[in-house]
């Protein structure tokens, strides 16, 4: 049975859809079975890996809103190891639909229960709120992969996320846990970077990642071009430190499922 990632942070711009393609396309190149999940209606995880999204049929919207099965609208990318349930501009109305739906926190839980055995890792990458897109990725989850900046108000809003992490296991997913809290777009040079780190560590303790990942000018580069780090620049600092986490968070999972 494959393990299940929601990653996810209500702050904007913290490296969340970066983490998510780059280390779910690590992963299918050490090997693992990986199905990558576009929740967020931007669609940033769908076009970063080269796909027109106006030209898509159907999308994770439909699996949502239409109950189509994700057999249906699931893609095979030509990377390895790596499908892709994408999302289109469809998905910035399923909030509202969902609010008026039955069963609405579950919809991508039971969407997911016919495939999970397909594959090693399922990754979700949630939308920046705490809306009901976001809801279902915490439900349908085991674990989840937390990207924290290290910058100025790093931790604001985390402690709400927490709070809504709570909630969810107390109602609706009691087996959901941190699984790794990844430090992003570090900048060594700085004092502040510094600082960040270091108290993010004392708020996470062994939940963070031994890998920090650098702020890196390839890594920002490589969406404009649909391209994730490992094509675009496989040598860059950027590259080496996803393919670390993606080992990392592969560990994990393995462990899980002893």
């Amino acid at each position: 049975m494959g393990t299940i990632y929601a990653i996810v942070n209500q702050k904007g711009g913290v490296g969340k859809t970066t983490t998510a393609v780059n280390v779910a396309v690590f992963m299918g190149i050490l090997g693992a079975k990986v199905l990558l999940i576009d929740l967020d209606p931007q669609g940033n995880a769908t076009s970063g890996l080269g796909i027109d999204r106006s030209k898509l049929e159907s999308s994770i919207y439909d699996v949502l809103i239409e109950g189509k099965s994700v057999l249906e609208v699931v893609l095979e990318t030509p990377l390895q190891g790596l499908s892709l349930l994408p999302a289109t501009l469809d998905l910035a109305g399923a909030e509202l639909q969902l609010m008026s739906m039955l069963s609405r926190e579950t919809l991508l839980k039971h969407a997911l229960a016919q495939v999970r055995d397909s594959y090693d890792v399922i990754l979700i990458d949630a939308p920046p709120s705490l809306g009901l897109l976001t809801l279902n990725a915490l439900v349908a989850s085991d674990a989840l992969i937390i990207p924290v900046q290290t910058e100025y108000y790093a931790l604001e809003g985390i402690s709400q996320l927490l709070k809504t992490v709570e909630l969810v296991k107390r109602q609706l997913n009691p087996d959901l846990e941190i699984g790794r809290v990844i430090l992003t777009l570090y900048d060594e040079r700085t004092r502040l970077a510094r600082q960040v780190v270091e108290e993010v560590k004392t708020y996470f303790g062994e939940l963070v990642s031994p890998t920090i990942v650098p702020r890196n000018v390839r890594l920002s580069e490589a969406p404009s071009h649909g391209l994730p780090i490992a094509l675009y620049d496989p040598r860059s600092r950027g590259a080496h430190a996803y393919k670390s986490i993606a080992k990392e968070i592969l560990k994990h999972g393995k462990a899980r499922t002893r």
